[in-house]
């Protein structure tokens, strides 16, 4: 059995990093356009799971409530939204091609703010 949960957790660790090596070594190969088709089809794929792998799952686990059983997934996905939406105001970061910080003002480094 422990080798079972080893397997489950080591598969995705080992798909991520392979895809997150591919991005990080090739990064300067690619065109901006490709780099950011690629983003496009990374957000279409995760918005893709969140809905058919957490909303619809959440909305078919209160179907006993009848004709309101979406609000609990409503309620919880909009609570998410507000809650990456504080994040965003509330911790420095820098994002990729900007040389201007966002958030509330810091000493941390580029790098630093990037992760």
């Amino acid at each position: 059995m422990l080798i079972n949960i080893f397997e489950g957790i080591l598969i995705p660790f080992v798909g991520t990093t392979l895809g997150a090596a591919c991005v990080f070594f090739m990064r300067k190969t690619f065109s901006k356009s490709v780099q950011r088709a690629l983003a496009g089809v990374a957000a279409g794929i995760m918005v893709a799971a969140s809905i058919w792998s957490l909303l619809i799952p959440a909305i078919k686990q209160s179907e006993n409530m009848g004709t309101l059983s979406f609000v609990p997934a409503v309620v919880g996905f909009w609570m998410g939204i507000l809650f990456l939406l504080a994040l965003d105001h509330l911790i420095p970061h820098l994002h990729v091609g900007s040389d201007q910080a966002e958030g509330p003002k810091s000493k941390l480094g580029r790098t630093t703010m990037m992760v």
